[in-house]
């Protein structure tokens, strides 16, 4: 949650390279936390017993596979998701600007709230796919794959139900982005000084605190959404949902009836485990990647370093650069004529 200010440096295509290679690398790598997640959350028999026995369980039905269900849905969801909400944020943001171009921190959240929904409408048939993969035992699965499910949801239950739960999505986006805002008009509180002089680990401490607060304001509503992605009357077990429900509000109403509602935040501590592993190889592996960038575009010297090349102006764009070198190493120098013998 943190904002990044994009370095100028990058072209348009590695920024976005970077952005998704990190994103995939950190969805992969915390697969399993996820997988745990929304287990819970449908309320498959996997979660009865809690956080760790879940991993067992999925473990001792499923093998290590089975931790990397839906993975390759969900890094595939990243880039088409991550370019609409890059490019509606900035749109949303810039109608917002005032006369210096800045823009206050609530509208900067409630504009990221708004790209969020429109980037999910975009994809949000993905995610049903990655649920339905990931509560089913790929041991004996009835979906195989991106295109297959999609297929067979949509011939067997119709193209609303590759929609169904999007509302939620829209509902959840309001405690989501006032969690933020409470958590960023106290942060100056919180480390004595002013934002602009937080430091990289602060920043990074800021965005899991955020995530933490905010996620956890509006996991109610994800928690509906995702039983109601997975219930399929023609699946085994109704599709692993723990409660058979008619719409959005009987599902609320069924699960406070039968479950409990706590059971509306199942699946949390394993959502914010994931938080902190997240969030630190995404900027890690982000500023790894933007490394490599640097160095192929000539402004540091080492990729494993940031120390500045010398006699390089930080300030040009990476295509003003490429044209000094260029000019530099295609100049012809005067020849001198030597003396004669």
């Amino acid at each position: 949650m943190a904002t990044v200010k994009a370095d100028d440096r990058l072209r348009s295509s590695q920024g976005f390279m970077c952005v998704g290679f990190a994103g995939v690398f950190s969805k992969t790598v915390t697969s399993p936390l996820e997988v745990v997640k929304i287990k819970s959350q449908v309320g498959t028999f996997h979660c009865k017993k809690g956080f760790m026995h879940s991993f067992l369980l999925v473990y001792q039905n499923e093998g290590l596979r089975g931790f990397w269900k839906g993975n390759l849905v969900s890094c595939f969801r990243l880039f088409p998701y991550s370019a609409v909400h890059l490019s509606t944020y900035k749109k949303i943001v810039h109608l917002h600007m005032d006369d210096l171009g800045y823009i206050s921190q609530w509208r900067a959240i409630v504009a990221g709230g708004l790209a969020g929904i429109t980037a999910a409408l975009a994809t949000y048939p993905l995610e049903v796919a990655e649920t339905r993969l990931v509560v089913q035992n790929c041991r004996e699965p009835v979906y195989r794959g991106l295109v297959h499910t999609l297929s067979e949801i949509y011939q067997t239950e119709g193209l609303r139900a590759l929609y169904r739960g999007f509302s939620l999505t829209v509902l959840g986006a309001f405690p989501f982005s006032i969690g933020c805002y409470a958590v960023y008009v106290n942060l100056d509180k919180l480390w004595q000084e002013p934002q602009f002089r937080f430091s990289p680990l602060q920043n990074f401490i800021n965005g899991c605190i955020a995530a933490g607060v905010a996620q956890t304001l509006s996991y109610p509503f994800e928690t509906v959404k995702r039983k109601m992605q997975a219930q399929n009357p023609r699946l085994p077990h109704f599709g692993g949902a723990d409660v058979h429900f008619t719409g959005m509000l009987d599902c609320f109403r069924q699960v406070v009836k039968n479950k409990g509602i706590l059971t509306l935040w199942s699946g949390l501590t394993a959502n914010l485990v994931k938080i902190v592993p997240y969030f630190g190889l995404l900027f890690t592996c982000f500023e790894m990647c933007k490394q490599v960038c640097l160095y192929r575009n000539g402004y540091i010297v080492s990729p494993l370093s940031y120390k500045l090349a010398p006699g390089v102006d930080q300030s040009m764009g990476p295509t003003e650069v490429e044209e000094v070198k260029r000019y530099l190493r295609n100049r012809n120098f005067p020849t001198q004529q030597g003396s004669r013998w």
